[in-house]
């Protein structure tokens, strides 16, 4: 349905709750059980991007008594070519959600888009009513009319392809709105900054939905506090990403837009240029443009809990990427090509940190495309290799090996009987999930946990990586001026190029 001006609705609930309160004394958490949250004390979320991930993490989101989705926003009405990890994930979920098994069965291909989002926030509320149906969530083409239309919505969710992050988080936060977005922060340094900035300046509370509690990450602090590495000199961190396909030059061919979908939207601040599949759906993380590469879909999860664990509180001060080549065959001659439109195949991206308070100097090495470390001796020793994806740090008394994301470490010290030391697991620490990080401390205006304001030095590093890649060469970077020092040429790659009446400031 159309977007439109309606009763407050916080004045309804109100109204509504004062009424009721002239007629009995029982309190409302009587009447409505063990964990009851009253309409009014709930948080009002604008969920913006309905696509495959926008509807997965919907469905397990929505169950939370302490939010109520309000409105939803996609340019793109509905389709079923979405690109997903699996034909049938998607439907699944919204049939789990739902508990109705029969949903979407005439569904041929992967469903998203506004209308699906609308349906299935006002059949999940519907389904708990005693008339069977809801129809309390306004669905939006554009997100500037539902910041301009919903004037009760307390938060943003923001689920949309990495170029449109910033723009939407930093007009929303200037509408009094929490945020909170899926990494990155934004995909270009000088709008990941202006973002936090933004962010600081309206005092409106953030959240990046990539920070995750994470035990292991205090036992690997605790390892290199006790000296049980010797010093820290190097952390390795590796993925099998990418997971789609990685193209090398932008298509050429003419392709139509498909029906019910706003392309000029979906481009927002990018310049123009004629539609084509491949830039949109899953595979938009491997274009420069509208991406940031496989670093920014999974180095969040790993390198932004372990940052805050071990107090890394500047980003890097230099990155250096070493990347697959490609090759073409043009008029029977073979040549090299030269992309800089997008990510590689795979890389390798070596960066250098300054002294943190309780960390010497020390660098930090990415690797994805299924490249990884060479296994140590000590590792080998014993039988085992590495997995797809893990990490390593290094000190000049031993090592440890974890996880991708730091999961069950295990010591390994260059001692004289080469000593193995499994930390016991023991009961995990509670802590929050990271939905409920967020929506507590938007509830209570309070700073999240994956606060953008803790985010800078991980959302630098990542980004700077990116313009290694393409530079082509050993960058130095001042974050206070946000300058690269000594290549003049790559500055260009820390801003963008605005479509027309898309600038932000």
């Amino acid at each position: 349905m159309a977007g439109s001006d309606k009763l407050n609705r916080r004045r309804f609930l109100g109204t509504a709750a004062a009424a009721s309160a002239a007629i009995t004394i029982i309190p409302r958490k009587v009447l409505g059980g063990t964990g009851y949250i009253a309409p009014s004390d709930k948080l009002n979320v604008g969920y913006i991007g309905c696509g495959t991930q926008g509807m997965r993490e919907m469905v397990s989101l929505i169950a939370n008594p302490a939010l109520q989705i309000v409105a939803v926003c996609d340019p793109n009405k509905f389709t079923t070519d979405y690109v997903d990890w699996s034909l049938n994930g998607v439907r699944n979920d919204i049939r789990r959600g739902l508990g109705d098994n029969s949903w979407g069965e005439t569904i041929k291909g992967i469903p998203g888009g506004r209308d699906i989002g609308q349906e299935f926030v006002q059949k999940y509320y519907g389904k708990n009513l005693p008339s069977g149906t809801y129809k309390g969530c306004a669905s939006y083409e554009d997100f500037r009319e539902l910041l301009e239309k919903e004037k009760d919505i307390d938060a943003i969710k923001i689920m949309t392809p990495d170029h449109l992050h910033a723009t939407v988080a930093i007009a929303s936060m200037k509408k009094g709105k929490h945020v909170v977005t899926h990494k990155p922060i934004a995909n270009r340094m000088s709008e990941a900054k202006l973002t936090i900035e933004t962010a600081r300046s309206t005092g409106m509370k953030t959240h990046l939905l990539a920070w995750s509690h994470k035990p292991d990450n205090q036992k690997i602090k605790k390892m290199i506090a006790d000296g049980q590495i010797g010093t820290l000199k190097e952390i390795h961190n590796w993925s099998n990403r990418p997971v789609w396909p990685q193209w090398q030059a932008n298509p050429t061919e003419n392709v139509p837009v498909p029906k019910d979908f706003n392309w000029q939207l979906w481009l927002g601040p990018v310049p123009d240029r004629p539609y084509h599949p491949i830039y949109t759906h899953a595979v938009f993380r491997g274009w420069y443009d509208f991406g940031a590469g496989s670093i920014a879909d999974m180095g969040h999860y790993s390198l932004f809990p372990l940052f805050l664990a071990l107090g890394i509180k500047t980003p890097a001060s230099s990155a250096e990427a070493y990347a697959t080549t490609t090759c073409t065959v043009k008029d029977n001659v073979s040549m090299g090509v030269r992309n800089d439109v997008a990510f590689p195949l795979s890389c390798i991206v070596r960066f250098k940190f300054g002294a943190q308070e309780t960390l010497p100097a020390f660098e930090l090495f990415w690797y994805d495309g299924g490249i990884r470390p060479a296994v140590p001796d000590e590792l080998a020793a014993t039988g085992k290799g590495f997995e797809r994806e893990g990490m390593m740090l290094v000190g000049d008394k031993g090592r440890i090996i974890a996880g991708f994301r730091g999961e069950n470490p295990v010591l390994y010290t260059w001692l004289p009987d080469k000593k193995v030391v499994t930390p016991e697991k023991g009961p995990a620490e509670a802590g929050p999930d990271t939905n409920t990080a967020w929506i507590e401390a938007f509830r209570n205006n309070t700073e999240a946990a994956g606060s953008f304001l803790y985010a800078g030095p991980v959302t630098e590093t990542i980004l700077l990586g990116a313009v290694a890649l393409r530079a082509g060469r050993k960058v130095e970077y001042d974050s206070a001026a946000m300058k690269i020092t000594n290549y003049d040429d790559a500055n260009k790659y820390l801003v963008r190029e605005y479509r027309p009446g898309w600038e932000l400031n």
